[in-house]
This record gives C-alpha cells, structure tokens and sequence, in this order.
C-alpha cells in the first residue's frame, strides 16, 4: 500500500472507529446527551422513530432513481449551509417540523454523502453503490467500538451486506423501490434502527431550552459534518479494497484500529 493510501486508511479507522456526534453534542449542550434523549418522552421518541422510517424511505427513492442525474461538484460547505438552514427551522418550531425537516435533511446528506462517493470512484448510477450511501446512515449510528472485530464497522457491514445485496439485486431488476417488498423493508429497518439513535440525540439536543434557532443550525452543522466524516472513511475503505483486495484492506484496517 502507498503512503499516501496508508495515510488515507488510517484517516478512515479515525473516523469510523471513533465516532464524535454525542461527544460534540454533549460540549455544545454541556452534559452528556444520552441522559438528555432518556428523558425524552416515549411519544416523542416514537414520532422520531416513525419519521426516521419515513426519511430514510424518501432517500432511498432519492437515491436510486435520481442519483445518478442529479448536480456533481457542489462543496461540503454547501451541503453544510442547506442543512444548517433546515436545522435552524427544526430548533426554531421544534418537533412539530420533524416530518417536513427530517426528510429535506436526509436527503441533503444523501447528496453530500453520494459527492464524497463520486470522488472516491463510486459509480452512481450502479444500484449497489447507490444503497451504499444509504448505508452510511447506519454505520454513523455507531457509538463506537474498542473492538474492530467484534463490533466495528466491519463488524456493522457485516451485519447490513445480505440486506444490501438483495435489495440491490431486487431493484437491478425492477429498476424502482416498492416501500413494502421485504428486501427493502429489511434494509430499511436496520438502518432505521442506528440512524434512530443519532436522530433521538440530535433533537434531544435541540429540545434544551438554551438552544434554539442557533442551536438547532449549530446541531445540524455537527450532524452533517458527522456523516460527511463517516462517508468519507467508507468509501475511502471502498476504494482502497477496489485496488487493494478486501482481505488485505481489513487486516490493514484491523491492525490500525488496534492501535488507536
């Protein structure tokens, strides 16, 4: 492996092995936000699981039908700047916006998330890699493991390869999503699953009374930023295990991980 791909790799075990969300939450908010999203009543916590759902199902038609037609090149700052507006409308009118902000949101982080995809050699228009930014949702809703092998992100694509893999196949075929097909329900449910976790941190955080319409655009910022990061470890991974092989890749990553 060259330098310049060692360095990228390792830059990617930082980022997927040590994710910062509820670190950077718990700074802005100053205390921990997992004792903030406990409180959180069980009805708020299920309109979020429900609009999570929801979300995710938009940006799965988002990403395969649209994907490989839409605009290329726009910088993470803009992406940033379009997520940071609709989190100031989220803070600013609170959990009444969830259904309208959540989906403009995940999809604004799609199209972030399928730019670092295209830099990195991905092609849009193949199915696979298109549910492969979606499945980034996931792998951002990790809390962070001590153990690459047992629950890393290795470990966590593990777990969403069969869902991916047929969902891929199922719409290679019929070149469109059907919400209630099982393969697609499937991949949506485990992703649903980890990105619900950051989700219910995120507006736990933007519930405080001190935060706000500045608040809410300060936690959007951290939260885009976050899956930017994920997304770039990803398919920095992705494309190292193109040149490299994967069996190489993931021992390199193994061994790396190790000594963070």
């Amino acid at each position: 492996m060259t330098p310049e791909d060692s360095a990228a790799l390792a830059r990617a075990v930082q980022s997927l092995e040590h994710p910062g969300f509820a670190a950077r939450l718990a700074n802005m908010a100053g205390k921990p936000i997992e004792l903030i999203g406990g409180a959180l009543p069980a009805t708020v916590q299920q309109s979020i699981s429900t609009a999570t759902t929801k979300a995710l199902q938009s940006a799965l038609k988002v990403a395969v039908r649209t994907m490989q037609v839409g605009p290329q090149g726009r910088s993470r700052l803009v992406h940033k700047v379009l997520a940071t507006a609709s989190g100031a409308a989220g803070g600013a009118f609170g959990l009444a916006t969830l259904p309208i902000e959540l989906p403009v949101s995940t999809i604004i982080m799609l199209r972030a998330i399928a730019e670092i995809a295209r830099r990195e050699g991905e092609d849009p228009s193949d199915s696979e890699a298109a549910l492969s930014c979606i499945q980034v949702f996931a792998l951002g809703g990790r809390a962070g493991s001590t153990d690459a092998s047992e629950s890393g992100y290795f470990a966590v694509r593990g777990v969403l390869a069969k869902s991916v893999t047929e969902a891929a196949r199922f719409v290679a075929e019929r070149g469109l999503i059907e919400e209630g097909a099982p393969v697609v329900v499937r991949f949506i449910t485990q992703v649903a699953s980890r990105f619900g976790v950051v989700l219910t941190q995120k507006f736990a955080a933007q519930a405080l009374p001190v935060v706000g319409a500045l608040g809410g655009a300060s936690v959007n910022y951290l939260f885009i930023e976050h899956f930017q990061e994920t997304a770039q470890g990803h398919f920095t991974v992705r494309r190292l295990e193109r040149v490299y092989g994967k069996e190489f890749v993931r021992a390199e990553y193994q061994r790396l991980a190790q000594n963070h």
